[in-house]
């Protein structure tokens, strides 16, 4: 079994001795980075992203002070806790770091104990976070993400489309008269239909970066990075015959069935480009489907496929 990633450190501190002692005391335990200068300090916050930074307030030319803000203040860093490293004991100084969005202050000079107790309680808060937040963005009857998730992925991918100037493509899936299929089999079926429907959905993509959430109620929802209308097609309707061929049991020893319905737009976005048309395209796409037939896949500049 793989070694589960470390959390990472950077220490800011313009004295050499200072982040061989911070580094020895932390490198058995995190990955580690370390720069001398505030500026530095920026650049590698915003690349590497650490999980926790270590900060001197006493730098030339940029402080810790004038480094807290910029990091606070840039959407890339401004949620990683800072922890000032100080040899200053005067209160206001402490207070002023605090009022900036310091989580912590560690002395000089610095014992091991409580540096490693002071990092160690900052990742401890921060992954209890990041799992609340996982759990947050889970759909919990279908066990994939849902609608939360899936917008947090779109603006991701969204910013990565108009950097490399890609096409993106967006499939909204629903499946063909579920209230129907409810009222004949009732909810809990109803339940395991979703299930069914969900794996399958994730089962027919193949890359690492497409991604399938659940809408909401009996809609399904599927982000195609740099995948033109083409592409897209071809996935939509490799999901709804997988979807097609589903045979899925009922409580009482008999198997039903269920078809889906998908609508498909693409697009290459540019900075003026809207999230909420890009979807809503597809979601026309999706109702020209199911008015033509339902078991169908049609997209936003085709009438059907």
């Amino acid at each position: 079994m793989s070694e589960m990633k470390k959390n990472s450190i950077l220490i800011v501190d313009d004295e050499e001795a200072n982040i061989i002692a911070l580094t020895h005391i932390l490198s058995p335990h995190y990955t580690v980075y370390a720069v001398k200068d505030g500026q530095d300090a920026l650049e590698v916050a915003e690349e590497y992203r650490p999980d926790v930074i270590l900060l001197d307030i006493i730098m030339p030319d940029m402080d810790g002070y004038s480094v807290i803000k910029a990091l606070k203040n840039s959407d890339k860093t401004w949620d990683i806790p800072v922890i000032f490293i100080t040899g200053l004991s005067n209160p206001d100084d402490e207070v002023r770091g605090l009022d900036l969005g310091a989580a912590d202050y560690i002395s000089k000079t610095f014992s091991p104990a409580i540096v490693n107790l002071r990092v160690k309680n900052q990742i401890k808060m921060l992954n209890q976070l990041r799992t609340i937040e996982l759990i947050s963005m889970i759909d919990q009857l279908t066990a994939i993400p849902n609608r939360r998730g899936f917008v947090n992925r779109l603006d991701m991918e969204w910013i990565r489309a108009i950097r490399d100037n890609t096409s993106i493509s967006v499939l909204v899936i629903d499946v063909d008269k579920f209230k129907v299929y409810n009222d004949t089999y009732g909810h809990q079926q109803g339940d395991v239909v979703l299930q069914a429907v969900a794996r399958t959905v994730e089962q027919s993509l193949n890359r690492p970066g497409d991604f399938a959430a659940r809408w909401g109620g009996e809609e399904f929802i599927v982000l195609l990075p740099n995948t033109d209308t083409s592409g897209a097609l071809l996935i939509a309707e490799k999901i709804r015959q997988n979807v097609s061929n589903l045979v899925i049991p009922c409580s009482d020893g008999t198997e039903t069935i269920v078809t889906i319905s998908i609508g498909v737009n693409a697009l290459t976005p540019q900075l003026t480009s809207s999230r909420e048309t890009f979807i809503s395209e597809a979601d026309k796409a999706l109702y020209r489907a199911k008015s033509s037939g339902r078991n169908r896949v049609c997209s936003s500049n085709e009438n059907e496929n």
